[in-house]
């Protein structure tokens, strides 16, 4: 995690803004110092001089974020000394198993008991919102409070915390279902824009006859491409490589 990034713009707040996304977190948990401000140049020579800032995220939040670290390594360690259970290992296509409404209540309790042994290391205080994916999965979305914290710079603390709930959810329950983890329907919108590009992918291979492969993704994001593009004729999807550079392939058929 990068702790202190140096960025011009061409205002303050701007320059501030593009030291937040680089560094995944929000304004209130960084200080600021700026070095440059924004004007024209000497003499009007060469246009307008842009701001440059300093940004470091303050102490308190990093301590905040190792003890969250701690904990995640905690529960792990917790998950592994759970027993196996039988768990069953789905692959990025595999069908989302039949289960009774007393098991998934079961499911969607146990997965929100882990949520919410989480969120107190982030200071966070939310809600936990429950319903079902259009492919079967139980979505759980955290709003309500400071919930920034939980995304991170592109969604990658999201996702780590994805693979965290899942992993100590099947352990715990002796097998696999699949649960989604969301934030301020964060999830949602990244679905959208994943399978606009699955979409326009299909029908550039669909045009040009040869496969092409995406960028490498996490399962829950190659689960939805393949089910973007599973009634599609024209082509077909796989996955392939080791994780975490395991990546869709769509081929025309």
């Amino acid at each position: 995690m990068e702790r202190e990034t140096t960025t011009e713009g061409p205002t303050v707040a701007e320059a501030i803004d593009i030291a937040l996304d680089e560094l995944g977190v929000q304004q209130d948990a960084v200080s600021y110092e700026v070095l440059e401000e924004p004007g024209r140049k000497l003499f009007g020579m060469g246009g307008e001089r842009s701001a440059r800032v300093r940004v470091w995220i303050k102490d308190e939040y990093l301590r905040e974020i190792e003890g969250a670290r701690q904990v995640a390594r905690d529960l792990l360690e917790v998950a592994d000394d759970e027993p196996e259970g039988g768990v069953e290992r789905l692959d990025d296509r595999g069908e989302t198993p039949d289960l009774s409404d007393e098991e998934l209540d079961r499911v969607a309790d146990q997965a929100v008991t882990v949520i919410q042994e989480i969120l107190p290391v982030f200071g966070i205080t939310a809600t936990i919102e429950e319903y079902e994916g259009d492919e079967g999965e139980i979505i759980l979305d955290i709003v309500g409070g400071d919930c920034a914290a939980l995304i991170g710079r592109h969604g990658r603390t999201l996702d780590a915390l994805q693979a965290l709930v899942s992993a100590i959810t099947n352990r715990r329950l002796g097998f696999r279902y699949p649960v989604v983890v969301d934030v301020e329907g964060y999830r949602h919108r990244r679905r959208e824009k994943l399978e606009d590009v699955a979409r326009r992918t299909a029908d550039r291979v669909a045009r040009q006859g040869v496969s092409v492969k995406l960028r490498p993704m996490t399962a829950y994001e190659r689960r939805l491409v393949h089910v973007a593009l599973r009634d599609d004729r024209r082509v077909t999807t796989y996955s392939e490589g080791e994780e975490p550079y395991r990546q869709v392939v769509v081929g025309p058929k």
